[in-house]
């Protein structure tokens, strides 16, 4: 594998962790719907959370969770609702930003809560 998927997986493994010790339960990792992707899906206090993972090595260029653009809210909305459908979940949804940056050997966590919202898009 590429030494950027090696350094994403990294990442994505952290935050199931830190999700976990927060008290989230994980209910899919990676879920697609045709071109989307959610890297996590958790429930939370009776809701349904969808989290997009960002990650980098540097914050040099933009902070982590600037990457998350309006054509990729979009896309977690639509693979949301595939998911909540298929699953026949009826909760209230949130979506969450897990920004992690890396710098030498620890991570630093910008949990970004209720980030957006299907409504605003």
């Amino acid at each position: 594998m590429s030494i950027s998927y090696d350094f994403g997986r990294e990442a994505e493994d952290f935050a199931v962790n830190y999700l976990i010790q927060k008290g989230y339960k994980i209910m899919a990792r990676n879920y697609f719907f045709r071109k989307a992707e959610i890297d996590i899906i958790a429930l939370f206090e009776n809701e349904l959370i969808i989290v997009e993972v960002k990650s980098r090595s540097s914050d040099f260029m933009s902070a982590p969770e600037e990457a998350v653009n309006k054509k990729k809210k979009k896309m977690l909305i639509l693979a949301a609702d595939d998911f909540i459908q298929k699953n026949n979940f009826i909760s209230e949804v949130r979506f969450d930003i897990l920004a992690l940056l890396k710098t030498q050997q620890s991570w630093s966590v910008n949990h970004i809560e209720n980030a957006f919202n299907a409504a605003e898009i």
